[in-house]
């Protein structure tokens, strides 16, 4: 297995405005759903964090996205070593298959692939 990125989720009711002061940081916007936004940096395309009012699918707004190669697989260690699955393995109408799992801090972590 091996990690493609790793990015915070932040959970914000600003999201016009987070745009607006991540732009001025250099971030630029790869991804609008309405309900989350993603930003990215040029120059390094994996360094990007996700602004979300809610998510259109699970209980919980993440706390931060791993993107894997093999999310099968690492969805299969976690419920192998007991960790607690908090929304399960689904492919999402957005071109992602994830899981949600609760870290050791309580921290949830959407674990993913695209499709």
């Amino acid at each position: 297995m091996s990690i493609r990125r790793v990015m915070p989720d932040i959970r914000s009711e600003a999201i016009e405005e987070s745009r607006d002061f991540y732009g001025r940081l250099g971030f630029e916007e790869v991804m609008d759903h309405g309900w989350v936004v993603t930003l990215a940096s040029p120059s390094n395309p994996t360094a990007q964090v996700t602004f979300m009012t809610h998510d259109k699918t699970a209980p919980v707004v993440p706390d931060m996205s791993v993107e894997v190669d093999d999310v099968e697989a690492v969805y299969a260690l976690m419920l192998e070593r007991g960790a607690e699955i908090v929304h399960p393995l689904q492919d999402e109408e957005w071109g992602v298959r994830r899981f949600f799992v609760r870290d050791p801090n309580g921290r949830v972590v959407n674990v993913l692939t695209h499709l």
